[in-house]
């Protein structure tokens, strides 16, 4: 229908049909490209920001934990709550801009996905990406320290070399990769703001390394000697960890997500209905 056809329309009396009507606009979320791509300086500030913001929430409410009580347990809970918290709201705000990755495991899985021209970051929008990501990490971990009076920058002493935290960080980072990209891959990423705050959250307790799952932020959490904090000796089997679970994440999509063929009868399976990737950039996705 064009613009005069549809003021002809309506001043007949009627109005468009529901099928004439334009549907809602998609809502873009980590791994998720904005229905009017932002310009890339603003994508990579996004992620700048988002990143920086979403460590200084890790790191200040470490501090502001260890302050208020000595017990442990109630220290990683006031953490893992705030992380929740902080993160949903980074990827509710920043995501129709960057798609809030603020994790170069989601930026990197997204561009693998995208290597053969679908939609998703290429090489040139992943290379800004990852900068962005870690000295956003690292501004903000130097952030929180200075709101408590903290060294600005002072290595952390927190060593996590044990194997079994190396294998807490697999299992965090693989299923990170798993909740968003399945989302994607069953158009359902509007929820999530919600599904990838409530993973980190949960994650903080079932993994044994208190869920990283993020190179970027365990790059900024070095530079502070706080609750958060982890030992730049530690920091590359981090990271290395949290590749292999990328790589994990996106074998376990592919396996459980996998196009079905249409079913007898005109009815089609589960899998069938599932659209093709939309990727892309927070929740992780954030992810912390």
């Amino acid at each position: 229908m064009t613009a005069t056809e549809a003021t002809e329309h309506d001043s007949a009396g009627e109005s468009p049909t529901a099928a004439e009507a334009p549907g809602p606009e998609p809502r873009p979320a980590p791994g998720a490209t904005p229905p009017q791509t932002p310009p890339l300086i603003a994508r990579a500030a996004a992620e700048l920001v988002g990143t920086a913001a979403l460590v200084t929430v890790v790191v200040g409410s470490g501090i502001q934990a260890t302050e208020l009580t000595k017990d442990v347990g109630l220290q990683l809970l006031a953490n893992s709550t705030a992380t929740v918290f902080g993160l949903g709201v980074l990827i509710t705000l920043l995501g129709p801009v960057s798609g809030a990755h603020f994790n170069p495991a989601v930026t990197l899985a997204e561009w693998w996905t995208a290597r053969r021209g679908g939609a998703g970051v290429g090489p040139r929008e992943a290379a800004v990406y990852v900068p962005a990501q870690v000295a956003g990490a690292i501004a903000g971990a130097i952030l929180a320290d200075a709101m408590f009076g903290e060294p600005l920058v002072a290595w952390s002493t927190h060593d996590r070399s044990a194997g079994h935290l190396l294998l807490g960080e697999v299992v965090a980072t693989a299923g990170l990769i798993l909740l968003i990209f399945g989302l994607a891959r069953t158009d359902r990423l509007r929820f999530a703001p919600v599904a990838v705050a409530s993973y980190i959250g949960a994650a903080y307790w079932f993994t044994s390394s208190t869920s990283f799952a993020n190179p970027a932020v365990t790059i900024g959490r070095a530079f502070t000697d706080t609750f958060a904090g982890i030992a730049p000796g530690s920091v590359a089997g981090f990271i290395a960890m949290q590749l292999i679970g990328a790589v994990v994440g996106l074998g376990l999509v592919a396996l459980i997500f996998m196009p079905g063929r249409a079913a007898t009868g005109g009815q089609s399976t589960a899998g069938a209905t599932v659209s093709s990737l939309p990727i892309a950039d927070s929740t992780d996705g954030s992810t912390r």
